[in-house]
């Protein structure tokens, strides 16, 4: 009677899984291994190479002190449980994110650094990354012509600060993490972008540049007179059908503009200029084979691409663009051998997909 009740007894100890993420009570701590209470009748181990993961932490803890580990292995040839403090701090980091995500809480980073695309970050030990363009409009590095350097130069003053961010997307398998930062419009702006909707189109002038776009100061119909406006940007690809490489080659600050509202999210309003325009490829009716005349006006490391002439409408002319793909030629230098900027040729069509905005050539 007493072993059976002895063995319900053991039946209902919990036993810890491979995998599981449990808490343990510090036993002790070795030169190179601690010791874990995880329970009834087990004991846990970090030693090794998980012992030298976790060297950081455990500058923190002291015996006593209760923490999460994930379970290695049930059992080891001495018997202990072998456990991971690291894996089970990116696995407890990588819910918190998905419930931040999920529910798009705020949180607060400090900057560690800046590159040419934006800040950085991270978030319980796992990098994130603040995109230029998703600093909220207050923070965008405003700098004439969208200057490259002058921009990077704004981003520094950025290192050491706090910043409210939410999640914009992430992906745990590469360890990676984006963020945005919301608005920080009063209530009375945010009040008027949910007035807004996609596809209202609004009237501004151009009130900043960046290499990446414009901004469009606009006030909506109804607005009181000393109304100071809502801004909106306009991404590069919505400035007009071309491909456009520098803003102000084709905007300019104070410049009165017609824009679409395509996007309202995050406190944001996202235009488009390139949406009340004509598109210049439905006009086309080019097919697969046929042979066209353009000029090289861009190399890449992927191809060239080549301005359409000769279509007797210069508006098109001046916005068509295709590609000719490196592997036409084996490599760059020889594709470089081959053809010169500003120089016309000869192009036969591949593919013509003018929904998609895409041509690919070859040369004649």
């Amino acid at each position: 009677m007493q072993n059976e009740t002895l063995q319900k007894l053991t039946d209902h100890v919990q036993v810890p899984r491979n995998g599981e993420i449990i808490d343990g009570k510090i036993l002790a701590i070795e030169n190179l291994a601690m010791y874990l209470d995880i329970g009834p009748r087990k004991t846990g181990i970090i030693y090794g190479i998980e012992y030298q993961n976790a060297k950081n932490v455990l500058k923190s803890v002291k015996i006593g002190d209760t923490i999460s580990v994930k379970v290695v292995s049930i059992e080891n040839e001495e018997g202990f449980v072998e456990l991971s403090l690291r894996e089970a701090e990116k696995e407890i980091a990588w819910s918190a994110i998905k419930e931040k995500k999920e529910q798009n809480l705020e949180f607060t980073v400090k900057i560690s650094r800046v590159n040419k695309g934006g800040l950085i970050t991270e978030f319980a030990g796992i990098p994130a990354f603040l995109p230029t363009s998703q600093l909220s409009p207050e923070n965008y590095p405003r700098v004439p012509e969208g200057d490259k350097a002058k921009i990077l130069r704004k981003l520094q003053s950025f290192i050491g600060q706090e910043v409210k961010v939410k999640i914009l997307d992430f992906d745990e398998k590469a360890g990676q993490i984006i963020l945005t930062e919301e608005s920080k419009e009063s209530e009375a702006m945010q009040k008027a972008i949910k007035a807004l909707k996609v596809g209202d189109v609004v009237e501004g002038h151009i009130s900043g540049i960046v290499n990446f776009g414009v901004f469009v100061k606009f006030s909506l119909p109804d607005a009181p007179a000393n109304d100071s406006g809502l801004e909106g940007l306009v991404h590069i690809s919505e400035l007009d059908w071309q491909l456009i490489e520098d803003p102000a080659q084709v905007v300019q600050v104070g410049q009165d503009v017609k824009a679409q509202v395509i996007d309202i999210s995050q406190g944001r309003v996202s235009l488009s200029l390139k949406s009340l325009k004509k598109d210049p490829w439905q006009n086309l009716n080019y097919k697969t084979n046929d042979v066209i005349k353009g000029s090289v006006n861009r190399f890449n490391p992927f191809g060239a691409f080549v301005q359409i002439v000769g279509t007797g409408d210069a508006d098109v002319d001046s916005k068509i663009q295709g590609l000719i793909h490196i592997s036409e030629f084996g490599s760059e230098v020889k594709m470089k051998e081959k053809l010169e900027l500003n120089k016309e040729y000869e192009f036969q069509i591949l593919s013509f997909q003018p929904q998609r905005h895409w041509m690919s050539l070859r040369l004649k």
